[in-house]
């Protein structure tokens, strides 16, 4: 049942499929004459107040003093063609192991210039790739299912592969084909060997060079750290699978100081919660560290570092959720995806964001830390 808006009743995860009308199916930049990638919506929760905003009018939304911690991942064009058999294949190429083997999904070509799932497997599945090289399917990358598998490539690199053959992951919500630069971000740092992530740091998407120049110099600081996301396909809302990151030491410095002085720590982007979340100790200090990350944020293990997070419209059903029922409560999170709803905001990649602060007065604040 909905109401009179078309707000499902119940919790968030049993809304269904949202109306295909809100997806983004474009960059903000290409929506009209003169507009640029801050040309979205920003929907602002202290707590269960929401307030409407467009973006641009970020930096005076936040104060002197608050620090956002942005992911420097640069996006692979990680999407390439292949053949199993007679039949084509796209390969979404996720992430590579420390042993060379790359975690992959292959898909369906849909017809549309987009893709479908398709069933994994079985081990041995050779994929024949561009100027010769090929693609072994070894072993499920996880118990949770066959989607995503380990594979050896065989007479190929594979980053030379992607940056000679591939494209940015695109999925059917979409428009049409964009360039990779469509898909990078302002912070995005090319990295010395070549790791990136198979899809879009999205938080960060509509920050533009100029308006990090006014949130510095109204005295909003940036911590860079980063994390190479893998494939997180449209159609499996799984919890993510295990990524590499990295928090500088100089950033660790800087979260720690503004946690113990009077600004706000607010991540962009829940690739920017995981990493942060997985440098710091149980009492929320931040140390520098770099490795594989395993963890799963939800309500249960809560945040130790964070006060505030800035993502994107999530799909109902999508695990990441959870971090924001984590950082915010469930009823905070609710009540924003009700006005997202009703006031028509735009979901995925190239969509309208969602700045989730504490609340004021009362026990608003117990939400964020409450891992501490």
């Amino acid at each position: 049942m909905a109401s009179a808006l078309g707000i499902p009743a119940g919790p968030l995860r049993e809304w269904g499929a949202l109306p295909r009308e809100l997806s983004a199916r474009v960059p903000a930049e290409q929506r009209g004459p003169g507009l640029d990638r801050d040309a979205v919506r920003l929907l602002v929760s202290r707590g269960t107040e929401v307030s409407h905003h467009a973006f641009a009018e970020l930096p005076r939304l936040l104060r002197a003093g608050d620090l956002l911690i942005v992911n420097t991942s640069p996006t692979l064009a990680a999407a390439v063609d292949g053949w199993v058999g007679h039949a084509r294949v796209v390969v979404h190429f996720s992430t590579r192991g420390d042993d060379g083997r790359w975690a992959v999904e292959l898909r369906d070509p849909d017809g549309k210039g987009t893709t479908r799932a398709r069933a994994g497997g079985p081990a041995g599945t050779e994929v024949r790739l561009p100027d010769g090289g090929r693609l072994v399917l070894v072993e499920p990358l996880s118990d949770r299912g066959e989607r995503l598998w380990r594979a050896r490539a065989e007479g190929t690199e594979v980053r030379e592969l992607l940056t000679g053959h591939g494209r940015p992951i695109r999925y059917s919500y979409t428009k049409r084909d964009q360039p990779l630069s469509a898909y990078q971000t302002v912070f995005a740092l090319p990295s010395a060997d070549g790791s990136g992530s198979a899809e879009m740091p999205s938080a960060a998407r509509p920050f533009t060079h100029r308006m990090v120049a006014e949130l510095v110099s109204r005295g909003v600081q940036f911590a860079p750290v980063t994390l190479h996301t893998g494939v997180a396909s449209a159609e499996a809302h799984e919890p993510p699978y295990p990524e590499r990151y990295a928090v500088p030491e100089a950033s660790a410095r800087l979260i720690n100081a503004v946690r113990a002085g009077d600004g706000r720590v607010i991540a962009v982007g829940t690739t920017a919660v995981r990493a942060v979340e997985s440098a710091a100790g149980p009492g929320g200090v931040v140390r520098a560290a770099r490795g594989w990350t395993d963890l799963v944020v939800t309500p249960e293990r809560g945040v130790r570092v964070v006060d505030g997070l800035l993502t994107g419209l999530h799909e109902p059903q999508a695990s990441h959720l959870l971090m924001l029922e984590a950082v915010a409560g469930a009823a905070a999170v609710r009540r924003g995806y009700e006005e997202a709803l009703r006031r028509r905001c735009l979901w995925h990649e190239f969509g309208d964001v969602h700045l989730l602060l504490p609340g004021e007065g009362g026990d608003a604040e117990h939400h964020f830390r409450d891992g501490r």
